[in-house]
């Protein structure tokens, strides 16, 4: 498969990433709760990679009322386990899966000046650096590739 960024015009939006959502959730056996919903919602709201600190204000703010990063971090192991949200290692940081039905392995481009986080997907680079920990005796359950350097705009 060739690479391919997943920022293009065809990726669902509001609703329609919010209904991909639950229905990903709910097949993988957990449930679409109010607070996952609402999480997810904020989740998909940031331009960036969110913290669960992000996330718990940005909840704080909507719903007046204090909300704890720690039950927004439990929300987020869900959602990483169940292919709705990505995890950029680095920054300690979550993006929202835009196409939560499509399993791919991840790499990441971060811009050490902006911020700004590009999801590609390369199943020939994936599988590469799979079949190399496999060749070392490794298995590899969720391989994460993060480039960081400096995006167009920065450069």
């Amino acid at each position: 498969m060739a690479s391919h960024a997943h920022h293009d015009h065809h990726e669902p939006q509001g609703a329609d990433l919010m209904k991909a959502a639950q229905a990903t959730l709910e097949k993988s056996g957990e449930q679409w709760t109010q607070m996952r919903a609402n999480v997810f919602e904020a989740l998909a709201a940031f331009a960036k990679p969110a913290s669960a600190y992000d996330i718990a204000e940005a909840l704080s703010k909507s719903e007046g009322r204090r909300v704890a990063a720690n039950s927004i971090y439990r929300i987020l192991d869900v959602f990483v386990a169940a292919n709705l949200a990505r995890k950029v290692e680095s920054s300690n940081a979550y993006v929202a899966n835009a196409h939560p039905d499509c399993l791919h392995d991840c790499i990441f481009l971060v811009c050490d000046s902006c911020g700004q986080t590009v999801h590609l997907d390369d199943d020939v680079v994936t599988r590469g650096v799979r079949s190399a920990a496999q060749a070392a005796g490794f298995l590899p359950v969720r391989p994460v590739i993060e480039v960081r350097g400096k995006c167009a705009d920065c450069a």
